[in-house]
């Protein structure tokens, strides 16, 4: 009787999720099904442990009632989510029949790719699907103002090309800044790592707007108002100058810029700085004596500072801290980044050499203007959606909308599940999910390099993004030999020449699964170990020359919001979605809730549990109120991600959020948000 039953097997994968930890899985597979998802301990970062969210959600993505199994073709008003299921022939041939109409009245550039961090794997996320775009001669859309971009260019223009230290280095620390980083969410295995090093007598700053959970065990908390980090950072490099807390040797052989950046630090006294940030002046000259007496010290950066129209300056005025104090070199000393780890070649992925001569590339923030109102420029009229749903993730949400639902636009969407943003689509090609295709990982929060292999055969009609678009290469008559690479080819390709046979003795693609190759062995070089700055004049420059001329922001800058209403809103991470990823899952859904200070919801008479409206020039949205004393005066609290069915007003907090770019790279300004809030 025991013989009918199906096996059931354990099989190792890799988290592709836009998160830092990128934990090894164990599935737990049964007739070709994922019925549990749990940590493995092939990471030795992650060990074993996974955040609930992917737990518990995974494996209805996977099966789920919103998993999308056939390609579709629109049979009613777009927006409405009205299709016909058609075969993948019929599929390809409207897309290959639609961008030709569209080459041949406005040409390539008239279609744009709308992708961003979906599955994480180098292969899903810019291999095949690059080069087809490439070889289209469609627009270049830049995505990462969206996150991390305004954070590279900062870096970029204070390091240069470098990388950072390992986060397995905080053991070594003396002194560790969790800067805007809520790792109890995001970046959960740092916080055994942190926790492990204050028993060995580390001191650790949080700095944050809200009392995240890691706050609770900090020797010092600073709720900064957000967009005043530059004056927070400025404030505590002038103290150090006062107080004789500056690395002279060091700034000496190692930095330039430091007399301009220190000449704008000094109008920065404590008392101002305190009234500026919102912070007790006794915390930020707390801060300044951690500086100066504690060593190696190091920084973990989130992408929380980046998120206003200060971000970029915020962020290089945080640098100059370790620089001003000489804390590089040392283990346990500097930023943590390990991007310049893994020795990954995009450009062999992607094939930027199949796109002509000239192309235009524009910020994707700016993608609804160049559907709606282009002015002179070329519109476009095709974009093609995948590993992305822009109408839960964008700005300007409303504005969003009414591009995609625009009759003159020709809407390709491909996705695992029935997102809001595939509503508007034309036709939808159903993408497979992790699990039944294999990849190659990175990570941001550490250095193991992965590889994974399908676990479950491709639901329904499914096929993986490179799949897709060696079919799409194909219609439209694509004959260059790298649309014919495999995926072990596209994985061997991924990783620079020599790179993993110096390590394992093979190429990527034949990386043990179940495994976690430490890419940090050997000591790679990084910033004062074995590599200088990589800037204009080989040092850490606090003074950028190539800033000054281009935007006037040599040193950073300061900028107050111009205007706000009553309230400032902060869009975190949710504690049970990763980023808009499980929002179709009724058990990722219910905490849309508006975070309230008690202080401030009694001046206005808001009770507890009570709906509230948030209203600004951009839209209105309707919540419950939760009062929370975790939350600093003047800021509400809504989680990021929402699909629009949670939403009485058919707007999530995105429809709030301003289209105003960042100081650098032209990022999102999702935190300077501001509403005024009533009862509903």
């Amino acid at each position: 009787m025991n013989s009918s039953l199906p096996k059931t097997e354990i099989k190792p994968s890799v988290c592709p999720l836009d998160c830092a930890d990128t934990c090894s899985l164990d599935v737990e597979v049964a007739d070709g099904q994922v019925k549990r998802v749990r940590g493995s301990d092939a990471n030795p970062f992650t060990r074993g442990k996974i955040c609930a969210k992917v737990a518990q959600g995974m494996p209805s993505q996977v099966h789920g009632k919103a998993r999308i199994t056939q390609p579709l073709l629109r049979s009613g008003p777009k927006g409405a989510g009205a299709f016909e299921p058609v075969s993948w022939e019929r599929a390809l041939d409207e897309i290959y029949q639609r961008f030709s109409d569209i080459i041949d009245r406005f040409g390539a550039q008239a279609i744009a790719p709308l992708s961003y961090g979906g599955p994480m794997g180098l292969l899903a996320g810019g291999s095949m699907d690059k080069r087809f775009f490439h070889r289209l001669g469609a627009s270049l859309v830049d995505s990462t103002p969206l996150c991390a971009g305004t954070s590279a260019a900062a870096w970029e223009s204070v390091f240069g090309d470098v990388g950072g230290i390992a986060f397995e280095e905080l053991s070594h620390s003396k002194l560790i800044v969790v800067w805007g980083n809520n790792i109890t969410a995001c970046n959960l295995h740092l916080t055994t790592l942190i926790r492990d090093a204050q028993k060995q007598g580390s001191t650790l700053v949080v700095i944050d707007p809200k009392r995240t959970r890691i706050a609770d065990s900090a020797d010092l908390f600073l709720p900064v108002r957000p967009g005043t980090d530059v004056v927070l950072a400025y404030a505590v490099a002038a103290l150090l100058e006062k107080e004789g807390g500056l690395a002279a040797e060091f700034i000496a052989e190692h930095v330039s810029g430091h007399e301009a950046f220190l000449d704008s630090a000094r109008q920065y006294t404590p008392a101002v700085a305190a009234d500026i940030c919102g912070l007790e002046e006794e915390d930020i000259l707390r801060f300044a004596q951690y500086w100066r007496e504690l060593s190696p010290a190091a920084i973990s950066m989130g992408v929380a500072p980046e998120r206003n129209r200060n971000g970029g300056s915020g962020i290089r005025a945080a640098f100059a801290l370790p620089a001003l104090t000489g804390n590089f070199g040392q283990p346990g000393a500097g930023v943590c980044d390990v991007s310049g780890y893994f020795p990954v070649d995009s450009d062999a992925l992607s094939r930027p050499d199949l796109a002509p001569k000239g192309l235009r590339e524009f910020n994707v923030l700016d993608m609804p203007d160049h559907i709606l109102t282009p002015g002179d420029a070329l519109p476009l009229k095709a974009v093609f959606i995948y590993n992305h749903n822009p109408v839960a993730v964008h700005p300007r949400q409303s504005l969003m909308r009414e591009a995609l639902q625009s009759e003159s636009l020709f809407v390709v969407g491909s996705d695992v599940s029935m997102t809001d943003s595939m509503a508007y689509a034309d036709v939808i090609l159903p993408a497979s999910t992790h699990l039944e295709y294999g990849d190659l990982y990175q990570a941001y929060g550490h250095q193991y390099l992965q590889r994974s292999e399908a676990v479950i055969p491709p639901v329904g009609d499914a096929k993986s993004n490179m799949e897709i678009f060696r079919l799409l290469a194909q219609r439209f008559g694509f004959d260059d030999a790298c649309f014919s690479d495999t995926d072990a080819s596209l994985m061997d390709q991924a990783i620079e020449a020599g790179s993993m046979e110096a390590v394992i003795g093979a190429p990527a693609s034949q990386l043990p699964i179940g495994t976690a190759l430490d890419v940090a062995q050997g000591q790679p070089e990084s910033l004062l170990r074995g590599a200088q700055p990589d800037t204009p004049s080989g040092r850490i420059e606090l003074f950028s020359q190539a800033l000054e001329d281009e935007s006037g922001l040599g040193v950073p800058a300061y900028r107050p919001l111009i205007n706000p209403r009553a309230f400032q809103v902060v869009t975190p991470a949710s504690e049970r979605r990763v980023n808009s990823t499980f929002g179709a899952l009724d058990t990722h859904i219910g905490d849309m809730v508006c975070e309230m200070n008690p202080i401030d919801a009694g001046a206005l008479r808001l009770s507890d549990g009570q709906p509230v409206r948030l209203v600004n020039e951009q839209g209105d949205i309707e919540l419950p109120l939760l009062l929370s004393d975790r939350v600093r005066l003047g800021t509400l609290y809504v989680p990021k991600g929402a699909w629009l069915a949670e939403s009485p007003t058919d707007q999530t907090v995105n429809a709030l959020i301003p289209g105003h770019k960042a100081d650098m790279a032209g990022g999102a300004c999702y935190y300077d948000c501001t509403v005024d809030i009533s009862a509903a």
